[in-house]
């Protein structure tokens, strides 16, 4: 069965499934352009020039001009969204924009009809969660670049809303190992074969990812392992990251851009393209975007295209783990680019 139809099955009800946006982009180099799919295999045959055209990047924020816009930003209630965000108000206040901070706004449903109704101008999403659960669509394409198209013509189309760049990160679900495990350094094949031979081998989860349609099931057609109750760990979130770096749990369950990953030490598993993909792109409405349309392309572009997973995982850090400030993080970044 192929990547593409057991991904159909699997995320059929996932629209009503509000907890999968929330958490996860799914919650992140060229490696998240995952393969399985190809160009041929997009929902659409019209290009989205806003989020796939020639890189429009500009050397310095300043170049932009943002003079007399006022914009109101938002953001999801997680870390990544915080950095994410205070990146957008930093580039929009070197342009000149007068700008508003409505970020940590609340979930992702929150921000999503803020957004419809007015209340905020733009804040960044992902490509997974605007197809499944904004479009209510199934069977996404695993190319980066085709899902944020598909995403891109259907949302103009249907709810006037502009998606803007797209980000070398993937922010999905995952597994983690120790850095120094003996299991560390594979595959989710690998995975799954180190945990057939080895029984006292523990992986740790999230009370909701064995029953979530995008969760466990991938794991199990992909690789053709079911792991046994015996050797499974329900744990909170939090606590997966401390105890899998401790090697109490041989595997743990994690989002691929979390700051802890690196905070820890914490080596994650390849994915040859098996968990649904979560780009970010900048959303906004279109009459917003045709205010300076050049300028807007620019900036989602120049902050995006520098967001690999090690970079996105680095800055998610400075916030989790060292309790840096958000817009501290993002300015600070943005000037090492030589962007300020």
């Amino acid at each position: 069965m192929t990547i593409h139809r057991r991904l159909s099955r699997a995320l059929a009800g996932l629209a009503a499934l509000t907890l999968l946006a929330a958490a996860c982009g799914g919650d992140d180099d060229s490696a998240d352009d995952a393969p399985g799919g190809d160009p041929g295999d997009g929902a659409t045959t019209e290009v989205c020039e806003t989020a796939l055209d020639e890189d429009d990047g500009v050397e310095s924020l300043s170049e932009l001009d943002f003079s007399g816009l006022s914009v109101n930003v938002g953001s999801k209630d997680f870390v990544e969204q915080f950095v994410l965000s205070n990146l957008l108000i930093v580039g929009l206040e070197a342009g000149g924009a007068r700008v508003t901070d409505s970020t940590n706004l609340g979930g992702t449903l929150v921000n999503r009809e803020a957004l419809l109704a007015g209340e905020i101008d733009a804040y960044f999403d992902y490509n997974g969660t605007g197809w499944t659960v904004f479009l209510e669509q199934d069977d996404p394409s695993f190319e980066r670049e085709v899902l944020t198209n598909d995403v891109c013509v259907l949302d103009l189309e249907e709810n006037g809303v502009r998606w803007l760049g797209v980000s070398p990160f993937n922010n999905t679900y995952g597994f983690a190992t120790a850095g120094d495990s003996p299991a560390a350094g594979g595959d989710l094949q690998a995975m799954a074969d180190y945990i057939e031979e080895n029984p006292d081998a523990t992986v740790c989860l999230e009370t909701e990812f064995p029953n979530r349609p995008d969760g466990m099931v991938l794991f199990e057609e992909a690789t053709g392992t079911i792991i046994p109750d015996s050797q499974i760990e329900t744990l909170e979130t939090g606590v997966i990251y401390e105890q899998t770096a401790r090697g109490r749990c041989t595997f743990g369950e994690i989002f691929t851009t979390d700051g802890r990953i690196p905070a820890l030490g914490l080596e994650v598993v390849e994915d040859p393209g098996v968990f649904i993909l979560y780009n970010v792109s900048l959303t906004i409405k279109d009459d917003l975007y045709q205010q300076a349309p050049e300028a807007w392309e620019a900036l989602a572009d120049t902050i995006l295209e520098r967001l690999d997973n090690d970079v996105m995982a680095e800055l998610n850090r400075k916030v989790s783990a060292d309790g840096q400030d958000p817009k501290a993080v993002a300015t600070e970044f943005l000037q090492s680019e030589g962007l300020l």
